[in-house]
């Protein structure tokens, strides 16, 4: 881990798109500017963007720079593999994908009670030390969606796990479906460093009401990104910050105020506090648009676009939620009350969302 040069990095899992594929330049373009500012951590997963994350680093970092000048981060992801005799072609795969010899982190992806349970029958973690020994891994690592209790068991049977990725944000700290602050002094507890994904919620932390956006600019001129990447990364123990960034002007705001990290001072955490506690009373749907739920759809519903909808609904109550309901992210179909309700979506969810419950509430405010 002695190579990591800051707390910064950049998840691959939003960039920046071009009708229907990764924007190549401008994502070299990024990757230039993240590396040029003194950091080196990149995070992937072969479901990122439908399989087209790891090639878009392969493209954009691995093919044109020499290995020692960048940390990238992979995971083993239930939807790929139903053996264990599946996970060796598939990590080579991957390998393959993303242009390397050896990945600096290989993490179990979405770690769970459920999960969990199926990679410990397909030896899922004993294959990937195997990875480490041979050299093909240099650290291992699990990401983990679950309840603290949990994560205490996974880190309790397997104590060679060296990091944990868990969702870390202000709003989710102490929310009890989420567990953030507990889980966070589970690995505290285990002594394993943290690496924080949705420290903006998914960009919920980014486009906020406007009775939040307030409460920020009472302090300055600072985006509200910047005051949550930074809560996150205050914390003891937090190697790492990934933010999954979608253009080069969100780069450039996110590296302005991490180059010379600086924790929140006590205005800035006043401010914040004031912002969740807004943010609580509103009762948005908690979705990071991740988009796993969506590629399982039989009715391919795009269900974070309806919830992300709803919210705004919520948020502005105005007549512009409408019009993208129904012109845009339902003109060809895939309505909320087309769910047939078969689960596949709340199975796939990280967030454990009654995702079919909230379709009904959905197709009750725009299907009327």
């Amino acid at each position: 881990m002695e190579r990591i040069k800051k707390n910064f990095g950049f998840g691959a899992m939003r960039l920046p798109m071009k009708d229907g594929e990764v924007d190549v330049p401008q994502t070299c373009q990024m990757v230039d500017t993240f590396l040029e500012a003194g950091f080196n951590y990149f995070d992937t997963a072969h479901g990122y963007l439908n399989g087209k994350s790891e090639l878009a680093l392969r493209e954009c970092l691995t093919s044109r720079y020499p290995r020692d000048r960048y940390i990238l981060t992979d995971k083993l992801t239930n939807f790929f593999f139903k053996k264990e005799e599946d996970i060796r072609p598939f990590f080579q795969s991957q390998l393959e994908a993303c242009g390397v010899d050896y990945f600096d982190f290989y993490l179990m992806h979405a770690q769970g009670v459920e999960n969990f349970a199926f990679f410990k029958k397909c030896r899922a973690y004993e294959t990937a030390l195997e990875l480490k020994t041979e050299g093909k891994i240099r650290h291992f690592g699990i990401s983990f969606h679950d309840r603290a209790e949990v994560l205490e068991q996974i880190l309790t049977e397997y104590p060679q796990v060296e990091v944990v990725q868990i969702q870390f944000n202000y709003v989710d700290y102490d929310d009890p479906a989420v567990e953030s602050r507990k889980c966070y002094e589970v690995c505290r507890k285990f002594g394993k460093p943290v690496i924080v994904m949705e420290p903006v919620k998914g960009g919920n932390l980014v486009n906020l009401p406007e009775e939040a956006m307030q409460a920020f600019k009472a302090l300055g001129t600072a985006s509200p990104a910047s005051y949550a990447i930074r809560f996150a990364a205050g914390f003891e123990g937090m190697m790492m910050v990934l933010s999954g960034m979608s253009s080069l002007a969100q780069m450039q705001d996110n590296i302005g105020y991490m180059k010379d990290f600086q924790p929140l001072n006590e205005k800035e955490r006043e401010a914040v506090d004031r912002v969740r506690e807004i943010f609580h009373s509103m009762r948005l749907i908690p979705c990071t648009a991740c988009r796993y739920c969506v590629a399982g759809c039989p009715k391919k519903i795009s269900i974070p676009d309806l919830f992300a909808v709803m919210n705004t609904k919520m948020i502005y109550h105005d007549w512009n939620a409408d019009y993208y309901y129904n012109q845009v992210h339902t003109k060809q179909g895939g309505k909320a009350g087309d769910c047939i309700q078969c689960g596949k979506c709340e199975k796939a969810c990280p967030q454990h969302l009654p995702v079919r419950e909230l379709l009904k509430d959905v197709a009750k405010e725009f299907e009327k």
